[in-house]
């Protein structure tokens, strides 16, 4: 037989980095992995240079929506002047 029945070198036929043709789901794998690294890394460098941590943010998220909640409610009529008030000072000793 000629050379054009001969395999395409010692890989018998497949592309050199392919394998049985799996190599993709690795390659695909490396990369998540890879994106998912830098991800990481620029959230905590970022993390690092605000100066806050996750649990303060959420306390602070949580104070701003619980005076959001009772400037509702007091707009709504649902409470009075001297319990809005009274829920705002104690709001602002415990949080």
């Amino acid at each position: 037989m000629g050379v054009m029945n001969s395999p395409a070198g010692p890989w018998n036929g497949w592309g050199h980095m392919w394998g049985s043709g799996s190599g993709w789901m690795w390659g695909g794998f490396m990369m998540l992995f890879w994106i998912g690294l830098i991800a990481l890394v620029v959230w905590l460098v970022a993390r690092a240079f605000t100066g806050q941590d996750l649990r303060s943010s959420l306390e602070r998220s949580g104070l701003e929506r619980a005076h959001e909640v009772l400037a509702e409610r007091y707009a709504s009529g649902e409470i009075s002047t001297d319990e809005y008030r009274d829920r705002l000072d104690h709001l602002h000793h415990t949080g």
